[in-house]
This record gives C-alpha cells, structure tokens and sequence, in this order.
C-alpha cells in the first residue's frame, strides 16, 4: 500500500489528475485507499471505480463520502476532490457473499436518486423497492453544513445500465478489457439516455479503466502479461467477456483453464491460447509508443479520462510514459 501511495504523490508531480479506486474483488476497501491518496496528495481528483451497492446503505454511502469531500477539500477551480462512483457488482463473487442482484437497473437508479438527495443535506424520506429512507438527514458534529456537490457515477456495462447512466448520472466509469468499438457504442447509448433529461454527451463524464501493460525492456512479456488479465476476464467475468468481443470458441477454452477461485499459473497458462490481435484490440501493451498509441485511440473515440491500470510492477514507468503527454 505505501508503494501506491509513493506513486499517487509522484503522478501528482507529473501532471496527472485523477486517481481512481476500485472496490470490486474483496481486495482493498475503496474508502480506506481514497482517504489515504486525499491525505497525501494536494490537487488530485479520487474517485471510487466503482463502490458496489449492494455492500452498504445509501445513507451510509453518502455520509462516507461527505466526510471525504470534508476531507479532500475543493480543487482551485472549485471541484470536489472527490467523486462517488457506485456499481452493481458481478457473478460469481455477489452471490458468494449472499448479495441479491436482482433487479440492478431499478436498484442503481434508486440508490442515484438517494444519494443525490442526501448530498444536499437537507432531510430526506424516500420510499423505493431497495432504497428506504424515513426522515434522514446527513449530520456534521463540527464543520461545514453546506450541500456537497459530490458527482456521481455508475460503472455501467450494459445497454440499459449504460442509457440510465446518461439519464440519471454526471459521469460513467467505462469498463476496461473492451474494444474500441464498444466504447463508441457505449457512447451513444450515454447521449441517448442524457438527452432524456436535457443534456449534451459533452456534460456527461466518461472515464474509463484502461490497462496498460507496458514495458520497453521486455515489450513481449508486457503482452504476455496482458495476455493473463484476458484470460482472467473471459474466464470469470461473463459482462466483459460479452462486451469484449472475444470468440466464444476461445472463451470455451479459456473457461477449461481457469475458473473462480484460478490460480496465477492457471492465467498464464490460459495467456498462450489469447491471441495478439485480441490483447492489442483490448489494452494498452507493449512498449511506451505502443501504449500511448492505444490509448490515444479510446480518447478518439469518447473518452475523456484514460483510467491507467499498470499491470507491470515498475508503475512509475507508466507515469513516466504517459506524464505531460497529449494525444
């Protein structure tokens, strides 16, 4: 953890703006990471990528993240430092700790509509099929009692999810091992669902996890290593191996290899029957150029903010790559 931290402050240093935080696999709390990364950085953005709702009540989301807005502060433009990005997890890990994700759509949009709610600190009562709130109302012991103009996101996937992020949401946090062609499509399903409630896609923030496996000493194992994560997501992951594209030949395959829990070596093994062409379609690998080529072509095609995932253990060499760098 105090590696991550190191490499916050010195990206920090180098221009960029924001650092996102996962909560998804039962591995680092998101809250206890952001809170760190606000305390030891000065002007970077910390965003949850993403919170998955069914872990905590949206009361309880929104005190969270009104004690970090607290805690952060406002960027000089007056930006909250920090930004809510909630999501509606995945098999089989959700069922395994008996979360029940039935209906995830009305269950996203309620949980939205709560929060928002709650963040303008005034009382709130809300009655939905998920999300019941009876006269609740955030509390500040000691300290500003003003509206918390936190943005919120979904880590969306899907068609519908994606149309109702554009409705209800400021931002979508796009998924990552995707091809270009499912960004620009997952695009327009975001300007569809914000023109619902009179928005432009250019009021819509879209973000995206992107992994970036990058090395100019070792360009092939960087592929090889990108190769792992494929396996690891067309194995496990049923919303992103749909969404990634992948032959469902090959997902077969793969699926005869690894399984929930898999080991590092059934990845790797599972890495020599993916392709070159699929890994280059999906991530960022190979050397620098290689990997800010890819990326610049995710921007082109709607992103607004490459979410880097070094998959490499030398971060600082992605921060290096892509440090003071445009498109």
């Amino acid at each position: 953890m105090a590696y991550e931290l190191e490499v916050a402050e010195y990206a920090e240093t180098k221009g960029f703006t924001e650092i996102w935080q996962a909560d998804t696999r039962l591995a680092r709390d998101c809250v206890v990471m952001m809170s760190a990364l606000l305390t030891r950085t000065k002007t970077l953005r910390i965003g949850s990528g993403v919170l998955p709702i069914w872990t905590r009540n949206p009361a309880v989301i929104a005190a969270t993240w009104s004690t970090m807005w607290e805690l952060g502060g406002l960027t000089e433009d007056g930006q909250s430092r920090v930004m809510c990005g909630i999501g509606a997890w995945w098999e089989p890990i959700a069922s395994r700790v008996g979360a029940d994700r039935r209906r995830p759509l009305k269950a996203m949009r309620e949980h939205v509509e709560a929060i928002r709610e709650l963040f303008t600190m005034e009382e709130v009562t809300y009655e939905g099929e998920f999300v019941k709130l009876d006269r609740v109302k955030l509390d500040v012991a000691y300290g500003d009692r003003s509206p918390r103009d936190i943005p919120i996101y979904i880590g969306a996937t899907g068609d519908k999810m994606m149309e109702m992020t554009g409705e209800i949401c400021d931002g979508c946090v796009l998924n990552y091992v995707v091809p270009v062609e499912y960004i620009r499509s997952a695009v327009d399903k975001l300007a569809v669902g914000g023109a619902k409630s009179g928005k432009t896609i250019d009021q819509i923030d879209r973000p995206e996890l992107l992994v970036c496996s990058l090395s100019d000493d070792d360009p092939a194992e960087a592929i090889r290593t990108g190769k792992a994560l494929v396996a690891y997501y067309l194995g496990t992951e049923p919303h992103i191996m749909e969404a990634s594209g992948a032959d469902p030949d090959l997902v077969r395959r793969v699926q005869e290899i690894v399984g929930w829990p898999a080991t590092e070596a059934d990845y790797r093994k599972a890495a020599d029957i993916i392709p070159d062409s699929l890994v280059r379609s999906l991530m960022a690998v190979g050397t620098a150029h290689e990997c800010r080529e890819k990326v610049a072509e995710y921007i082109d095609a709607g992103v607004t903010c490459p979410i880097l995932f070094p998959m490499m253990d030398d971060i600082h060499s992605v921060v290096d790559a892509f440090g003071g760098w445009t498109p």
